[in-house]
């Protein structure tokens, strides 16, 4: 400390803080150094398909009420069980799902096993068997409305037939015109006195 009273600022002994710093870094190395003796590393399971269908629109479209007193996971947007937060969106919630930290609370790492050459032919085979049944399905497809398309096409005809018939009917049932009916048109000078139809 300095002698003079009209120096008011405080002074500090660096020697003894640097030697303060030193003992307190000192300790905590050792105390992580026995930390990592004691707790032997996590073995994670490896990053997997997930097996449940994430349900991002049951309240779509719903109104909630929300007090105080409404628990978090009632509350407005998507809860997440496992981590135990709100998010407020779906497209947050499929980035926090698909995150590290939820992945890590579920205890998995975000490695990815190694396939097999065996698992890889196997999948091929299961994409194509797929393939084959969805070619399978349009087929069957493309045959129910063919067959719709001609069942329509023959009905038309049976209409136009019937048509046909009614036509030649009329035509053949033109009425014949009585002498007296056309003395009388000629006197009054017109050819008839209506339509045709009866």
């Amino acid at each position: 400390m300095s002698m003079r009273p009209d120096d008011h600022r405080r002074k500090w002994d660096k020697d003894e803080f640097e030697r303060i710093a030193a003992e307190r870094l000192k300790a905590e190395i050792e105390e992580e150094e026995r930390a990592k003796k004691k707790v032997p590393p996590v073995k994670r399971e490896l990053l997997k398909q997930r097996d449940y269908k994430v349900d991002l629109d049951s309240k779509l479209g719903k109104s909630v009420v929300i007090t105080k007193n409404t628990p978090t996971s009632q509350s407005g947007g998507y809860y997440c069980n496992v981590c135990d937060c709100v998010v407020k969106d779906s497209i947050n919630f499929l980035d926090h799902i698909n995150g590290k930290k939820h992945q890590r609370n579920l205890g998995m790492s975000m490695k990815i096993e190694r396939s097999s050459l065996d698992q890889v032919k196997a999948r091929f085979a299961m994409n194509k068997r797929k393939l084959e049944e969805k070619k399978r399905e349009y087929e069957l497809d493309t045959r129910l409305r063919e067959a719709a398309e001609e069942e329509a096409r023959v009905k038309e005809q049976r209409r136009e037939r019937r048509r046909d018939k009614k036509r030649k009917l009329m035509e053949s049932e033109e009425p014949e015109d009585t002498p007296a009916q056309s003395e009388l048109a000629q006197i009054m000078g017109f050819s008839g006195f209506g339509g045709s139809k009866k």
